[in-house]
């Protein structure tokens, strides 16, 4: 007889731990997410203590450092078969000519993706101010900041890093006359504002 009770108690067991296995299984899942997201924000957490010595997991600090400050020796040769020149009283326009002392230019990376071109001879600055006006500047400033870029034809394209005309940047260029056009009328696609660097020796 007490042998049939403890058989039966133990049959009893079985059947409510088989029932109550899957209902404990779902109390742990359940409560998974909220311990993952506590110790997520446990690892985040030091993030807003301190500026200078935090640092956010997982993420990576660029620094484009030693981009600034490379120097190139060229030539700017235009989609309009000009070199382009700036003279000793800083006018900038086109000359056919390859041997022109004053075509040779020295272009420098200043930020990421902004450089300045200085006339090697004359010591003046490519530069385009507020107006649009092309020019050779004797001092560095903010109209002497250029964005290059590669355009599709590999040619590249120099667009005035601080100005604008009516939210359109303005390019350098030169027209089939070689003389430089007005960069409020000139636009990405057009040719006359593409150049070639030719990397001299």
């Amino acid at each position: 007889m007490c042998k049939w009770k403890v058989t039966k108690g133990a049959s009893a067991w079985f059947r409510l731990s088989c029932l109550s296995l899957p209902l404990l299984l779902l109390l742990l899942c359940s409560a998974l997410p909220v311990a993952c997201h506590d110790t997520h924000r446990a690892v985040r957490a030091p993030r807003g203590t301190n500026s200078s010595s935090s640092a956010v997991v997982g993420r990576h600090v660029r620094s484009y450092n030693h981009l600034t400050g490379d120097v190139r020796k060229r030539k700017l040769f235009s989609y309009q078969k000009f070199f382009l020149r700036i003279d000793k009283n800083g006018k900038v326009n086109g000359t056919k000519s390859k041997d022109d002392p004053y075509s040779t230019l020295e272009i420098k990376s200043v930020d990421v993706g902004i450089v300045a071109i200085k006339g090697i001879q004359s010591n003046y600055y490519l530069a385009i101010n507020k107006k649009g006006v092309v020019y050779g500047a004797k001092d560095f400033g903010v109209d002497c900041k250029l964005i290059e870029r590669i355009e599709e034809n590999r040619y590249n394209t120099y667009a005035s890093a601080e100005w604008r005309n009516r939210k359109k940047p303005m390019f350098v260029g030169l027209m089939a006359n070689g003389k430089p056009m007005r960069a409020k009328k000139t636009r990405r696609k057009n040719t006359a504002t593409h150049f070639l660097p030719i990397p001299i020796v």
